[in-house]
């Protein structure tokens, strides 16, 4: 299953719940605290709702498509990427150099 990079930001003072739904039964619910930023993954297709609690009871605030919330991640540096593949037993340090 492929997955999407993502990341939430609760930028309101109330603390929410964030829900994320999506295909092959896959779910996520997590608090986020006001001010957090969450990060997360998820499958591309998924949804995710904010919710909150009011005087009513459950108050749902936002409802976004993972999409919207996907993240880009840089791709490695060469270096990393020798030190990623190499076992500690073949690594040289003055390939790091």
């Amino acid at each position: 299953m492929t997955v999407l990079a993502c990341s939430y930001r609760n930028s309101s003072s109330r603390m929410v719940i964030m829900r994320c739904v999506g295909p092959n039964e896959f779910f996520l619910e997590r608090v986020v605290f006001p001010f957090e930023l969450l990060s997360f993954e998820c499958p591309p297709t998924s949804e995710v709702k904010v919710w909150t609690h009011g005087l009513g009871g459950p108050e749902l605030l936002e409802t976004l498509q993972a999409e919207e919330l996907g993240i880009d991640i840089p791709a490695a540096s060469p270096q990393v990427d020798l030190l990623q593949s190499a076992s500690p037993w073949e690594f040289s340090w003055s390939d790091a150099v």
